[in-house]
């Protein structure tokens, strides 16, 4: 359903997209996760017609982005990163004027997105400018969905709304995914990454790993620990003075620790730890997640760039 063959493209001296390809089946909901700055924006506004390539090709339902731009745009659904509804109209006069824009009407397709809209529909006559983060967010899907698309493209759509909106926003894109709706959503959560089908882990324009969350972690996962004491900010800096320590990160209250070889005990962390004048230590295998992966893969692709340049 979207293709997209060695996309590429910088501003000035900064790459932004390097050599992207990717492709995305008909009715899958895919994720593409990166850090801030990764060249997830920049990659989802190419495909939505915003942006020309430097190089390559994309083409959204066997559509080329670039030759038929305004056939994309009627077929395909968009919720840029940053709200840009109009917030001096009304919820329902901004969907009546993304209805009319693409020769549609509430009406027609309300069956689409009363599963959304219903949230916001008591709210109806308020004005955009005054909503909820988890309020606006609903709108916007909305305001994507109301021309009925067979794509939905959402770029950072749970960014700033609370936890429990994150949630129901999921819930709602599996229940669109249900309606052979495809979708590219872009996130700088990793634990909405379980939460697709398929992934694209990207850093600094590059496409590190493609495949299932499962598939990326029992491919790449290391031995993992999750380490705590009293001091944990004194922790993390002890950590990663250690011979045998690859990475020690902070996650939630403990740090995840990886060696730089999986030969590394509890054992010898706690007595380093102990060395090291820590109380109440706490050091326990646990299974690596996405997260842990993705830092390892970017730490060699880190590695690897310094490598080259050399």
């Amino acid at each position: 359903m979207i293709s997209i063959n060695n996309i590429s493209k910088s501003y000035g001296d900064t790459i932004a997209v390097d050599s992207i390809s990717l492709e995305i089946k008909k009715d899958e909901l895919f994720g593409l996760i990166g850090p801030d700055g990764a060249g997830k924006t920049t990659l989802m506004r190419i495909l939505m017609t915003l942006l020309l390539p430097d190089s390559g090709t994309a083409k959204m339902a066997g559509i080329d982005v670039v030759k038929n731009y305004k056939e994309i745009r009627k077929r395909v659904g968009y919720m840029p990163g940053r709200f840009s509804l109009y917030q001096d109209l009304s919820v329902e006069e901004n969907l009546q004027f993304f209805a009319t824009v693409f020769g549609t009407s509430i009406e027609e397709n309300y069956d689409l997105i009363k599963d959304i809209y219903s949230h916001i529909e008591p709210f109806k006559k308020r004005l955009a400018g005054r909503l909820s983060g988890g309020m606006k967010q609903k709108l916007a899907l909305s305001c994507a969905l109301i021309h009925k698309p067979e794509i939905l493209i959402l770029d950072e759509p749970t960014t700033g709304v609370d936890a429990v909106s994150r949630k129901e926003f999921w819930e709602m894109l599996k229940n669109l995914q249900k309606k052979e709706i495809t979708i590219m959503v872009s996130t700088p959560y990793m634990d909405e990454a379980e939460l697709c089908d398929r992934v694209a882990l990207i850093q600094e324009g590059k496409i590190l790993e493609v495949d299932t969350p499962g598939g990326i972690v029992a491919r790449n996962g290391r031995k993992t620990f999750a380490v705590r004491s009293k001091e944990m900010y004194r922790l993390v800096n002890d950590l990663r003075s250690f011979e045998k320590t690859e990475s020690a990160y902070t996650f939630g209250q403990f740090i995840h620790f990886i060696g730089i070889d999986d030969d590394v005990e509890e054992t010898e962390l706690e007595i380093f730890l102990k060395k090291q004048n820590h109380k109440n230590i706490l050091v326990e295998e646990i299974a690596p997640g996405i997260e842990d992966v993705f830092m390892g893969l970017m730490k060699m692709s880190s590695e690897s760039l310094v490598t080259g340049n050399e």
